[in-house]
């Protein structure tokens, strides 16, 4: 089986501008990046054409959310054919924040990873325990409900990425250790074994979010079962580009 090849996604969240994304992008655009790691930005909405005209093709372009139909009377949503529409071809669907911020369900969030799917978008699919969770010792439990109400949603895994963040590390400065990152990237691989499939669980790559910095991500990218990362805050930064280059 081929080796699972390296996921690098850049987060930009809520921020930027056409000023500073464009010296972002132009900073990208320019520097030295492995030619065997897949790298995807993520753009705020009403970035994203802008971003795909501006990066280069090396690089692929994700919306940070999108909704579970094509078209229709939802005031402020987007589809996947619309994202499709302007080049993008990745979304990030069941982040934290969109869990926890904006209250989402596991059902709604399925039914989100369906749609895009089908509509033959790419998907970062985000899964991750609170610190309470983490605390009460229930971080499997609450990861492998998560993973399986995405996963009751996948035909094709081959346009699936899983991002595991757990929730106490995102935007906090603690990173999970490359041991505690280790440990639950080996459990969904196992889940996915069990419940998906043998081939599923050794081709789909599971990437690690979570403070993820150009100094904590060398470590991190030698354990066996973590293919990649989902960065946030780092993302904006020239530094980006040494996380996308962890492996070499």
């Amino acid at each position: 089986m081929a080796p699972r090849k390296f996921f690098v996604g850049g987060n930009w969240k809520m921020n930027g501008d056409k000023k500073s994304l464009g010296e972002l992008i132009k900073t990208l655009n320019g520097g030295k990046v492995a030619g065997d790691v897949e790298v995807v930005c993520g753009a705020p909405t009403i970035y994203l054409d802008f971003a795909r005209q501006k990066l280069d093709a090396k690089f692929g372009v994700a919306a940070q959310n999108c909704y579970k139909v094509s078209k229709g009377a939802f005031t402020g949503e987007i589809s996947p054919a619309m994202i499709k529409d302007i080049g993008a071809t990745w979304v990030i669907l069941g982040h934290s924040e969109r869990r926890h911020v904006f209250g989402e369900s596991d059902e709604l969030i399925g039914q989100k990873v369906a749609h895009a799917l089908a509509e033959g978008l790419g998907v970062i699919a985000c899964i991750g325990e609170k610190l309470d969770e983490r605390e009460a010792g229930i971080t499997e439990k609450v990861v492998f409900e998560q993973t399986k109400a995405i996963a009751d949603n996948v035909k094709d895994w081959s346009k699936v990425v899983l991002a595991y963040e757990p929730v106490w590390a995102i935007g906090t400065g603690k990173t999970a250790t490359p041991q505690q990152a280790q440990e639950v990237h080996e459990k969904l691989r196992g889940w996915l074994k069990s419940h998906v499939s043998d081939a599923v669980s050794q081709s789909t790559r599971i990437i690690y979010g979570g403070s993820v910095t150009g100094a904590t991500a060398k470590e991190l990218a030698s354990q066996p079962d973590l293919d990649g990362f989902l960065v946030g805050g780092a993302s904006l930064k020239p530094e980006f580009i040494d996380i996308i280059n962890a492996k070499h």
